[in-house]
């Protein structure tokens, strides 16, 4: 064995000069980019409710969601915010705990329950609410106004791109 540092600069070099012609780059990587942007933009949300709130992400995306549209189920509110079912359960049952969510049994599905906010989630949510718009508009400002109409639209089409690869994936083909 060989204690010589030298011998370690041998190794790294041919790795890096690789690196800068390697057909897959991490760092130009579309789906590595957005991932990045989107744990960064939500780390930095998530401090204003965990704060405040002490609430995670899986509760704060209950909360919002509950607080837009006013009653859902959990399985309604997975596919909403793209959450597995565990989160939204656990979220959910953190959420009854503090009394901030309601439940109430679907007399037609006794396997589900329709949430809704219960008054101090409602407070919670109308309180939150600014906080969070000024959040993405304060996020929004890196783009030029100019800028905003087709970043929208990229938005857009790179959700629904994503949506229809996922589903060709979960079915097994590939197309295009």
């Amino acid at each position: 064995m060989n204690s010589d540092p030298s011998d370690d600069d041998d190794i790294a070099a041919p790795t890096v000069a690789r690196g800068n012609q390697a057909p897959l780059r991490l760092e130009e990587f579309l789906p590595y980019r957005v991932n990045v942007m989107a744990s960064l933009v939500s780390q930095a949300l998530s401090r204003i409710y965990a704060e405040r709130y002490g609430i995670g992400v899986p509760e704060w995306r209950v909360l919002v969601t509950l607080g837009q549209y006013g009653m859902m189920t959990g399985k309604a509110i997975g596919a909403h915010s793209h959450m597995h079912k565990t989160k939204v359960s656990r979220a959910v049952a953190l959420l009854e705990k503090r009394k901030l969510v309601t439940r109430r049994a679907n007399r037609a599905d006794l396997r589900e329950s329709f949430l809704t906010l219960a008054p101090a989630g409602r407070a919670m949510y109308d309180d939150l609410a600014p906080s969070a718009l000024e959040f993405a508009e304060r996020l929004a400002e890196a783009i030029e106004p100019a800028d905003r109409a087709a970043f929208e639209r990229a938005m857009t089409r790179l959700t629904e791109r994503s949506a229809k690869l996922a589903a060709e994936f979960a079915k097994g083909k590939r197309s295009e």
